[in-house]
């Protein structure tokens, strides 16, 4: 079998359990972390406010933007919005968590690493968003993670070359940590965590056109220049989206 067709079979749902091996969950073996737990320091943004734009208004505005305007800063209230609307835990229910994104199994596989260029109030650098220190509020609380020297020209890299990206206030690298879909559905998680991931990307998207900004989704990224660039080992959590926000010329 080829590997165009190996990739549509993976597309394609099979019958209610046919083929599928047991879970952790089905051995009763405890559910991963609902977020990786912090080490470093805490930033907690104050709650946001959320943007009044008319949804019909927003899905009509909502565009893929590639011209942004490195001289504007974006607001910490923006990114706290856009990140919680992305990842923020509204409640934790056991195993699964109730977020402003649907996930398959309520697993919600995904970490967010903000690549910080422009953001008022933020130093540069590189930043985790920790949805599990906030359940159930409009915080947003940011891990640290440490400066990016030569932010444009490794962003650039990253992302394949796409220089504009590097002008964005904020590129957003989204990981998946496989295990944690892997944990309830075994090996049928996968095809769940792909329908997921544009789940959240439109998410992103939608937020930041509300908020008068421009975004643009990246499926073309260097996986091991990304990885390596947010510090993740590419083997159990690795980059699967990049996401650049910020304002437009």
């Amino acid at each position: 079998m080829n590997v165009m067709q190996q990739n549509r079979d993976f597309m394609k749902c099979p019958s209610f359990l046919e083929g599928m091996q047991e879970s952790d969950q089905q051995k009763g073996l405890p559910y991963p972390p609902y977020s990786k737990p912090a080490t470093g320091e805490l930033i907690v943004l104050d709650e946001f406010a959320a943007p009044n734009m008319l949804y019909t208004t927003t899905l009509d505005v909502r565009r893929s933007e590639r011209k942004y305007d490195d001289t504007k800063p974006m607001s910490r209230d923006e990114l706290a919005f856009i990140l919680w609307s992305a990842g923020g835990i509204q409640q934790a229910k056991g195993h699964g968590t109730l977020r402003p994104t649907p996930s398959g199994g309520a697993r919600h596989p995904f970490e967010l690493y903000a690549a910080v260029q422009n953001v008022e109030g933020l130093e540069a650098g590189l930043y985790r968003y920790v949805p599990a220190e906030n359940i159930g509020s409009k915080l947003v609380s940011l891990e640290y993670l440490g400066a990016i020297g030569e932010y444009k020209d490794k962003l650039t890299a990253a992302v394949v070359g796409q220089k504009w990206a590097a002008d964005a206030a904020v590129n957003l690298f989204v990981t998946c940590i496989p295990y944690k879909a892997e944990w309830r559905y075994h090996d049928m998680s996968h095809r769940v965590v792909l329908i997921d991931l544009g789940h959240l990307g439109q998410n992103v998207m939608l937020s930041a056109a509300a908020l008068g900004l421009g975004s643009c989704c990246m499926a073309a990224y260097d996986q091991k220049l990304s990885d390596a660039l947010i510090g993740v080992d590419g083997v159990d959590e690795y980059t699967v989206y990049v996401i650049a926000f910020g304002a437009v010329k």
